[in-house]
């Protein structure tokens, strides 16, 4: 895999696919892109990348969120996976390993499956296949949504931040095509997650080929610092050798 010819840790503001996003890039060694979920910023990975050196990490704004200006008209989930392609291009990275959250897990098959050239390894954490999948409570996921604005010190997202995402979403599933995914593949959940139900993680590793699938205990947001370091270490061990077998993270 290639990486970018510079290194930065500020955000830059970057003309992409027409649109501005806000783009980091930080650390040496093969790329790791980045997608995050609704509403988060890039900020919100730092507990994590903090914990995941030797590696070029590639973290982006979806438009409406933080640093990238929302878009005129909603973009779709395939729209969405072009618009990270499109990032790779920006930064002069050829191919990456892939890790999407939540929101962005669903854009990280759609890129898999659009993009499979540009694909090393890829990771699903807290996610879900969209239409299809295994609801979960509406109560937590409005918790967590006003608890997120409530605590963090990172940018949150516009009002069309949060809506353009959410229409994309429903409508979009990956049931289609998750059996064609043959990249080396890592789901990674929280073992009480209520928002997303770790069904949907069992899902995704049953549909795609050889997948792994790592239960942390903990509930959703694996971004938390007290998580964070968890999911930092399962993507560690993943990353240089690949395993194809469902495994139980302890946190020890």
């Amino acid at each position: 895999m290639s990486g970018p010819r510079s290194t930065t840790v500020e955000p830059l503001l970057l003309r992409v696919n027409g649109l501005e996003l806000a783009v980091r890039v930080e650390g040496d060694g093969d790329a790791l892109l980045l997608i995050n979920g609704m509403t988060r910023s890039l900020q919100s990975w730092e507990p994590f990348t903090a914990e995941l050196p030797g590696h070029t990490l590639i973290s982006f704004d979806v438009p409406g969120v933080g640093g990238s200006p929302a878009p005129v008209l909603p973009l779709s989930i395939p729209a969405l996976a072009a618009l990270a392609t499109a990032v790779l291009d920006a930064v002069e990275v050829d191919s990456a390993d892939v890790l999407g959250y939540s929101h962005g897990g669903s854009v990280a098959q759609q890129f898999a499956h659009d993009a499979p050239g540009r694909l090393g390894r890829l990771i699903l954490v807290a996610t879900s296949c969209g239409v299809g999948s295994t609801p979960g409570s509406r109560r937590a996921v409005m918790r967590g949504l006003q608890a997120a604005g409530a605590r963090d010190a990172w940018p949150s997202a516009d009002a069309w931040g949060l809506l353009w995402p959410s229409l994309a979403f429903s409508t979009w599933s990956s049931i289609p095509f998750l059996g064609s995914i043959y990249a080396p593949t890592l789901v990674v959940c929280g073992s009480h997650d209520r928002v997303v139900p770790p069904a949907n993680s069992r899902v995704l590793a049953s549909r795609i080929p050889d997948a792994s699938l790592v239960m942390i205990p903990g509930g959703h947001d694996l971004q938390r610092p007290e998580l964070a370091k968890a999911l930092a270490r399962v993507v560690a061990d993943f990353l240089p050798a690949l395993g194809a077998t469902e495994r139980v993270a302890t946190g020890e």
